[in-house]
């Protein structure tokens, strides 16, 4: 039986951290992406554990021929770990979040300032309203609340504990990786990202492409002469769906609960230089779902036959074909075994809070697990607060009740894996 947790854990307290967070605006290649980092590592240096913080050398790191990939800027990112140490004979559990988050966008989709927490009604429940509120500082508050509970509840671990706050993850995985290169590992981790206190122990792959078509400029009162990409485009894109549709017919049934287990998306087009000019160029970027158990070969394989044909097809890009580009985030597609220990711990613990075991599912997002389990050898979760359906969105929001309860297993968890 677990050793119960003394009531150490202080809501209000936790609270005020996530709140404290959510102000900084650590959006990922800007200074408070490092910012948060470094607030992070001197609170919890304060709290008496023992801190390791180095400098990411971004540019050796993109060098690494298994660099996983990046979308912004970045000249500069801060590796922070903080472990609550045991006895050292008991197995290491690494608990992982990442502090970097996604632009706000359009700000008059917003209530209020993004930055801003602020408590509010949604669909019932009491929340917290902020960017990153959900995805995912209310997992890194979580994990943060429930290391300190069971520091400050006397009982006496025989494994270590590691925090391990992260940058550049929703670009890639950046902090990961370089989490890994530094040497730090472990037996097992818990990766606080939003599953609605679910558990998902893998989860799909997302691979960033870009397509460039080429068409041929004229004068827009003699269109007929040149050849719009515009108008080409469709003809990609209607081969894109029912690519698709087909990744999509069987899939695996940790993944079963979503309309789309792995989407294939088109977030940007851009074509076009003048109004009056057909446009001779149009390159669109998006997303291709990784499936659970498919390499990132076999995806991008598939994905580059698709287009091949569908140009084939067609009489002028058979002769001017699409150029496929692979480039940004590159996530492959994971699963940590389903008899590994960590599955149940996560389970067991959760059910004496709840009364009930939680769901598990696949995730049909890309995320730090493949790096975890893949580069790492970890066996890997997903186990946190927040509705992954808030993520990204205007008036993101984690229910308040989640991230306590979140904080209260996790602390549980530890106890059950380190004690």
């Amino acid at each position: 039986m677990t050793p119960a947790v003394p009531d150490a854990l202080d809501d209000g307290r936790l609270l005020d951290d996530l709140v404290a967070m959510l102000g900084i605006a650590s959006t990922g290649g800007t200074p408070e992406e490092v910012e948060v980092q470094a607030w992070l590592a001197e609170r919890w240096q304060e709290e008496g554990l023992e801190i390791d913080r180095w400098d990411i050398d971004v540019a050796a790191l993109a060098a690494d021929p298994e660099f996983p990939g990046m979308e912004v800027d970045r000249r500069h990112a801060l590796g922070v770990t903080a472990t609550l140490r045991g006895s050292g004979t008991g197995p290491t559990l690494l608990l992982n979040g990442h502090t970097d988050v996604v632009p706000p966008g359009d700000l008059d989709a917003w209530s209020a300032d993004p930055f801003t927490a602020r408590r509010m009604r949604v669909d019932g429940e009491d929340c917290l309203v902020a960017r990153g509120a959900c995805d995912m500082k209310a997992g890194v508050a979580a994990m943060w609340a429930a290391v300190r509970a069971v520091a400050q509840s006397g009982i006496t671990l025989r494994g270590d504990v590691i925090l391990a706050p992260v940058s550049g993850e929703e670009d890639g995985g950046l902090g990961t990786f370089a989490l890994l290169r530094h040497g730090v590992r472990a037996d097992m981790c818990i990766i606080t990202e939003p599953t609605a206190l679910g558990l998902v122990p893998g989860n799909g792959g997302a691979l960033t492409f870009r397509l460039t078509l080429r068409g041929l400029a004229a004068h827009a009162s003699m269109r007929t002469s040149g050849v719009s990409t515009i108008e080409k485009f469709p003809v990609i894109l209607r081969a894109l769906q029912e690519l698709e549709e087909r990744r999509n017919a069987v899939v695996d049934p940790i993944m079963s609960r979503w309309p789309i287990a792995y989407p294939l998306s088109i977030g940007t087009i851009q074509a076009g230089d003048w109004a009056s000019t057909v446009p001779d160029l149009l390159i669109a970027e998006g997303r291709l779902g990784v499936a659970i158990g498919e390499t990132v070969e076999q995806a991008r394989a598939d994905l580059e036959a698709t287009i091949a044909r569908a140009c084939a097809a067609d009489p002028w890009l058979a002769e001017h074909p699409v150029e496929v580009t692979w480039w940004g985030g590159q996530f492959a597609s994971a699963r940590t075994d389903p008899d590994h220990p960590i599955l149940r711990a996560v389970s067991d613990e959760h059910a004496a809070i709840f009364g009930t075991e939680p769901e598990v599912y696949g995730g049909p997002y890309g995320s730090d697990l493949r790096l975890l389990t893949g580069l790492g050898g970890i066996p890997t979760v997903h186990y946190g607060p927040g509705i992954p359906q808030a993520a990204h969105a205007p008036d993101e929001y984690v229910p308040v009740a989640q991230v306590t309860d979140a904080a209260r297993a996790i602390a549980r968890m530890i106890v059950r894996i380190c004690g």
